[in-house]
């Protein structure tokens, strides 16, 4: 399955997309849905659109809210919402390209971007976005992650949020072992041993190993050895000795200070984890800021940005931008559009992302006071900022990126915390995978 998906994203050819909506277009019916390759139309700007949430369980009632507002702005307009987990999204998409049934409006990271733009599932928004009220109210920075994501060439996702690693750390179980805040590595790997008991069930970090693990575990090893580039010419770092030696000590940490679930837990189990027992530190992101303050009350944990080095340099791997996207086959599009420019909105991207606690891509919403009261949401957007930080830009644009980081490689991760492949063994299966994928990119660019 896989591999005939890869294929398909590899060729996109319009002989294919139009095979495939020769053989789809019955699907397609009048309620506004279609297949890649289907060309749309601007439609009334009324009725009915269709909403893909592609984080839905998650953001479900943020969501809604959003909608709720406005349909109360736009009574003649009205919003279907779906929600997608966020583990299956990409593959929900990939069927209803190939089969029909898109929507008019998706959620769409640019961790799948590519692999959904070069599809021909996608709408062009740069003329949009330059006629509209979101013209010169998007930061800049993320429009061109967004841009890059898509394939470098024209905008295909209109930001909604920054996200950004985060170490969660319980402060009074820190105070109490009379520990300094893990702002270095070094400091993180101290922590981590000095608050583990595991004869009282008391563990100083939890691993992410299940579905989602090997972002955060390359943030750890980019972050400890300070490589900033991603690429070597045409040869990915991935796999360079001291990325090995980085991931080495890192994953010796599994069942040493951590519990030995990790190894099967997504991001959703070692929140609900951390937030329940008495674990020192959580690697995550600024999305699970509310769950903790829900469990744990103000003043038992914060969150910080990843580690540093000794000398406070900051290295870290980009984090994926979360957005909206337009489908090319939507019968609606002028409609698709009026919600997507009014989820940009200040007010509305304000709420969002006070409710997901992330960084505002409007950038009158970037300075609302939430931001200012909700540390780890602060500090985050400081550290993207600050001049310390050096950022790794993982390739989003390479249409298998999402495939190989997840599908492909979180089964030797697993097997890599289990003791049954090596750092060095995984690393370079990654790096063969990447380096491939980036000569199949280039010959097509």
């Amino acid at each position: 399955m896989m591999k005939s998906i890869r294929r398909s994203r590899r060729a996109a050819t319009a002989v294919a997309l139009g095979s495939v909506l020769v053989l789809t277009a019955t699907a397609c019916g009048d309620d506004g849905s279609g297949s890649a390759g289907d060309k749309g139309d601007e439609g009334s700007g009324k009725g009915t659109i269709t909403f893909w949430d592609n984080n839905g369980g998650v953001r479900t009632d943020i969501w809604k809210q959003v909608i709720a507002d406005f349909e109360k702005k736009y009574p003649d307009i009205k919003v279907e919402y779906v929600g997608i987990p966020a583990a299956s999204a990409q593959s929900k998409y990939d069927t209803a390209i190939q089969g029909g049934g898109l929507p008019d409006v998706g959620g769409v990271g640019t961790a799948m971007l590519a692999a959904v733009a070069v599809q021909g599932a996608l709408e062009p928004l740069d003329d949009r976005v330059a006629k509209s009220s979101l013209n010169g109210r998007l930061n800049d920075g993320l429009l061109a992650i967004s841009k890059s994501a898509g394939g470098g060439d024209d905008l295909y996702q209109v930001p909604t949020s920054a996200n950004n690693g985060t170490l969660w750390y319980r402060t009074d179980l820190f105070e109490q072992a009379g520990l300094d805040a893990p702002t270095t590595w070094s400091k993180f790997y101290d922590a981590a041993d000095k608050l583990t008991d595991q004869g009282k069930n008391r563990f100083g970090f939890t691993i992410r190993g299940g579905e989602g693990a090997i972002a955060p575990a390359l943030d750890a090893v980019y972050g400890q050895t300070g490589i900033t580039s991603f690429w070597k010419g045409d040869r990915t770092t991935v796999n360079d000795p001291r990325n090995v030696a980085a991931l080495e000590k890192y994953v010796a940490l599994y069942k040493k200070v951590t519990p030995a679930a990790d190894v099967n837990n997504d991001f959703t189990k070692m929140v609900a984890q951390w937030d329940s027992g008495t674990i020192g530190m959580l690697s995550h992101n600024l999305g699970s800021y509310q769950d903790h303050l829900k469990a744990l009350g103000d003043g038992k944990f914060r969150g910080i940005p990843n580690p540093t080095l000794e000398d406070g340099t900051r290295v870290q791997v980009s984090n994926p931008v979360d957005g909206l996207s337009l489908f090319k086959s939507s019968k609606n599009k002028a409609a698709a559009w009026k919600f997507i420019e009014f989820a940009l909105s200040h007010e509305e991207n304000s709420k969002f992302n006070e409710s997901a606690g992330q960084v505002p891509a409007n950038t009158d919403a970037a300075g609302d006071a939430w931001i200012q009261r909700a540390e780890p949401t602060k500090l985050a957007a400081e550290a993207l900022n600050g001049t310390g930080t050096k950022i790794v830009q993982l390739p989003y644009y390479l249409p298998d990126w999402n495939t190989i980081s997840k599908a492909d490689n979180e089964p030797n991760f697993q097997k890599l915390l289990l003791g049954k492949m090596s750092a060095k063994d995984f690393l370079d299966t990654l790096a063969d995978q990447l380096d491939k994928a980036q000569a199949d990119w280039k010959q097509n660019h």
